[in-house]
């Protein structure tokens, strides 16, 4: 088997790898019957001499592979004939602007594995850059909050060497009395704990949250029951909620009414409730200030991520009485962050973070059978035709 970890084409361009040189080191001395070839690349956060240190061979041609490893969207005209490829390709949601990639996949006679698709037998998705994701997330919510009212200045994430670049300079930021609502208790929402947590904000409960003031920054992680309730006012639950979401309202007023600022980093399915609605933002006694929306789904489940923002331009403002886009300094303005790749401010601390996880729960199946089916769900084409557990795309394919 001769493993290939292909450059990142795509622009804007992505400077994260699938696997640092240490971690190749670590899968070529735990299976040393693999090959391992790595494409030349002048913007890859680990530099070529990084792998060639560690012996692997670095060249600009590595059409000899079997398996590709990418993270961003390979371009039509660089994908090679009958090869297995593993990369973002953002098709399995029917996103019709990525229809004629999954088009020329199906073509060229290409297996497709998505790392999204990579799940384990109770369809837990075991890889994704969610952890990091929110950790920029929570960090450019301060960054917003010291921006718009000019009390500090915090660099763009990118120009820090890693998490515990970040964590010093929130550190040594004097925060006022603030609260601070997060959704979500996933990866996303649990790596903008990571940041909380560090910087020793306190946690506390819905109830201490909603009722009492506090001389000191605080905040509440809260799941899809602590800001949803049945419209009929009969008890919830989460079975309850996943088999019938339409029966639910957004309760999260409650929380707009006592939060400065807001990082939303849940997971939402398309037919749950709005979570943030305009009417909310509307509300004479709606006090949120800063909107750090990591999970950033546009015309989604947050009323004013109007578009999504970018790395370079992270912040816009939202005025609710006009539901547009204003300058950030708007007086009525509600700050939102939408930056929709937010791993790539930290792309050595993500790569890192990625290919342990895929030397974990994907590289063994290749050795041993793909005994637990991580490769058989994940396998998205197969013989120039969808694979069964991805036959839903057909119409998408068709351009239906």
């Amino acid at each position: 088997m001769k493993f290939g970890i292909i450059t990142e084409r795509k622009n804007p361009p992505d400077r994260r790898v699938v696997f640092s040189p240490e971690a190749l080191l670590k899968l070529k001395n735990t299976f040393p019957e693999a090959s391992i070839k790595v494409e030349h690349s002048d913007i890859r956060v680990f530099s070529d001499d990084d792998y060639k240190n560690l012996g692997f061979e670095v060249a600009n041609d590595i059409s000899d592979c079997d398996v590709f490893f990418g993270v961003k969207e390979v371009p039509i005209e660089a994908l090679i004939p009958n090869k297995k490829y593993f990369f973002f390709s953002h098709t399995i949601k029917k996103q019709t602007y990525n229809r004629k990639l999954l088009q020329a996949i199906l073509e060229k006679n290409i297996e497709l594995y998505d790392h999204e698709t990579i799940v384990d037998a109770k369809h837990k998705r075991l890889i994704g850059f969610g952890r990091y994701a929110g950790i920029v997330g929570a960090y450019n919510a301060f960054r917003a909050f010291g921006i718009k009212f000019e009390l500090f200045q915090l660099p763009k994430a990118e120009t820090l060497n890693g998490k515990e670049a970040l964590v010093a300079k929130l550190k040594r930021t004097l925060l006022p009395p603030l609260k601070i609502v997060l959704t979500g208790e996933g990866k996303v929402g649990n790596g903008a704990k990571e940041i909380l947590d560090a910087m020793h904000i306190k946690p506390v409960s819905v109830e201490n949250f909603l009722t009492k003031n506090y001389s000191e920054p605080i905040y509440v992680q809260i799941d899809y029951l602590d800001y949803n309730k049945r419209i009929d006012g009969k008890p919830s639950s989460k079975k309850d909620f996943f088999t019938n979401p339409k029966a639910y309202i957004s309760d999260f007023e409650r929380f707009t009414k006592v939060s400065d600022i807001y990082i939303a980093g849940h997971f939402y399915a398309n037919d749950a409730p709005v979570i943030l609605t305009r009417e909310m933002l509307l509300a004479s006694d709606c006090k949120l200030k800063v909107v750090a929306d990591v999970s950033c789904d546009v015309n989604g489940p947050i009323a004013c991520t109007l578009r999504a923002s970018t790395i370079q331009d992270p912040f816009y403002g939202y005025y609710p009485f006009e539901n547009k886009e204003v300058d950030v300094f708007h007086p009525a303005a509600i700050v939102v962050m939408a930056v929709d790749n937010l791993p790539c401010e930290l792309p050595k601390d993500a790569s890192e973070g990625f290919g342990e996880m895929f030397l974990e729960h994907v590289i063994p199946a290749f050795f041993n059978g793909d005994k637990d089916g991580i490769l058989e769900r994940a396998k998205m084409t197969e013989n120039g035709k969808l694979s069964s557990n991805f036959s839903y795309l057909q119409d998408y394919v068709d351009g239906k």
